[in-house]
C-alpha cells in the first residue's frame, strides 16, 4: 500500500516553505535598514497557507508513474510594512521590529520542524515494529 506523504506531515511541508520565505524577506529587511527609499516586506503566513489549500492551480496525476507533484504555496503576495514611525529617508525598515519578527519566525519554524522530525521517528518506529 503505497504511503501519501501529503496525509502524514499535512500542512508542515507548506509552512516550512513559507516560513523560509518568510525569513528570507526579514532579512533582506534588515539589511537594508540603511538604504534610502527601501520599504519593508512581509508576507502574511495564514493568507498564503489558506491560498495554498485552495489552489486549485496544481498539475494532474495522470499516469501512477509520473512523480507526484507536492503541493506548494503558489500565491506568496508580498506586502509592504506599515511604518510605526516615518523616516526622514523613505526608509520603512524598523529594526527592533524585524528583530523580533525574525526571531519569531526562527521559533515557529524550528516548532515546525520538530513536528515533522517526530512523525519520522513514529513512522520509523511503526515500520521497524519496536
Amino acid at each position: 500500500m503505497p504511503v501519501n506523504l501529503n496525509n502524514i506531515f499535512g500542512v508542515h511541508e507548506q509552512a516550512l516553505l513559507v516560513r523560509a520565505k518568510k525569513a528570507e524577506l526579514i532579512a533582506n529587511n534588515i539589511a537594508n535598514a540603511d538604504t534610502p527609499g527601501y520599504k519593508a516586506r512581509d508576507i502574511d503566513f495564514r493568507d498564503v497557507l489558506k491560498n495554498a489549500e485552495t489552489n486549485t492551480g496544481q498539475l494532474r496525476q495522470t499516469n501512477s508513474n509520473h512523480i507526484s507533484q507536492s503541493p506548494l504555496p503558489m500565491q506568496m503576495d508580498m506586502k509592504y510594512r506599515i511604518p510605526v514611525s516615518a523616516s526622514m529617508d523613505g526608509n520603512s525598515v524598523d529594526t527592533q521590529l524585524e528583530t523580533a519578527a525574525f526571531s519569531d519566525n526562527a521559533l515557529r519554524y524550528q516548532a515546525t520542524l520538530q513536528f515533522i522530525s517526530g512523525r519520522m521517528k513514529s513512522l520509523m518506529t511503526a515500520l521497524k515494529g519496536e
